[in-house]
């Protein structure tokens, strides 16, 4: 599986990598927490799937990811700022609407993007967060600790285990992650959930610990629909096939063109 060369733009102080493939209606993909738009969009086969359906697949760095340039400055991580790189990746790129997805932190994303440029988005797909959106996903600052600890063995969480690991072997700059845990975890309100009209799809694992309940945010939401990816945890939810037909088949019912 080949790397697609990286463009690139500069927006807030950051250089933003990204991608751009293909043509039809444009969809934004958005990165999960310590991942990247290879690890989450490329190697699981989304931008290929979302290709050959006839899509235009834009999928960006976060800025402290990837090839995207790095902070160390908790402040820079807030969701507001890094939705506001989706939504100048957009402007770049003269794309006045589009699809969204975002997966995990990137489904956080994509909702402030959605409630900051309504007229941007024109329908969501959120994977692995569903109820954590509102009420938290638990102790995050034990990642954090993990990221910045000396030695990996000295990590007792065993979810710091994972993230550490999974930092490590996406060769990430560990000081801006634990940065960007520390600001990146803004709730959204169930207020602010109401106001989210666009047709949204919520996508979680069965197994998964993390996100929380589909059916309760998609409940919350006024055009809401929920997906339970069976037998699938947080990290492995992602690459799903029925994930990917579901999206799909989703994508196919919200076309641009009758929104």
């Amino acid at each position: 599986m080949l790397a697609v060369a990286m463009k690139f733009f500069s927006h807030d102080g950051f250089d933003i990598a990204f991608i751009d493939e293909g043509a039809g209606d444009p969809i934004l993909l958005i990165h999960g927490f310590a991942s990247t738009h290879f690890v989450n969009w490329v190697a699981p086969g989304w931008v290929k799937t979302l290709r050959d359906a006839g899509y235009r697949v834009i999928a960006l760095d976060n800025r402290g990811h990837g090839q995207s340039s790095k902070s160390h400055d908790k402040a820079d991580y807030t969701p507001p700022k890094m939705a506001s790189d989706a939504a100048a990746l957009l402007d770049h790129l003269g794309i006045e609407r589009a699809h969204v997805m975002g997966y995990s932190m990137g489904a956080r994303l994509s909702t402030f993007l959605a409630l900051a440029n309504p007229e941007k988005v024109a329908t969501l797909i959120l994977g692995g967060l569903g109820m954590g959106m509102i009420e938290g996903v638990g102790d995050w600052d034990e990642i954090a600790e993990a990221l910045l600890a000396p030695d990996p063995a000295s990590i007792v969480s065993e979810r710091g285990q994972m993230f550490r690991k999974f930092a490590d072997q996406t060769r990430s700059d560990r000081n801006a992650l634990a940065a960007c845990i520390s600001t990146s975890r803004e709730l959204l309100s169930a207020d602010d959930a109401r106001r989210i009209a666009q047709p949204t799809l919520v996508a979680v694992g069965t197994r998964d610990d993390i996100a929380g309940s589909p059916e309760g945010l998609a409940d919350l939401l006024p055009d809401g629909t929920a997906f339970a990816i069976e037998k699938r945890d947080h990290m492995l939810a992602v690459g799903d096939r029925s994930f990917k037909a579901r999206a799909l088949a989703f994508l196919e019912e919200h076309p641009l063109a009758r929104d």
